[in-house]
């Protein structure tokens, strides 16, 4: 995704992350935007239901999104 792009959660790859993805509200339905990129891309920001979170690549990564 590229900044200010939105995409919504299809669903969550990694069982072990999924708890704590879910926790923070990114749940499947859900619509997320990526908000900013930390200069040497990692980690980055993405706005779920009106707040801003921050994961790590490795973490975002697991987050499928539905096209």
């Amino acid at each position: 995704m590229k900044i200010g792009e939105r995409g919504e959660i299809c669903c969550l790859r990694d069982p072990e992350m999924a708890l704590k993805l879910l926790e923070m509200g990114c749940i499947p339905g859900t619509e997320i935007k990526l908000n900013s990129k930390a200069p040497l891309g990692d980690p980055i920001t993405i706005i779920v239901n009106d707040y801003t979170l921050s994961l790590r690549l490795d973490e975002a990564e697991t987050i499928l999104l539905k096209r």
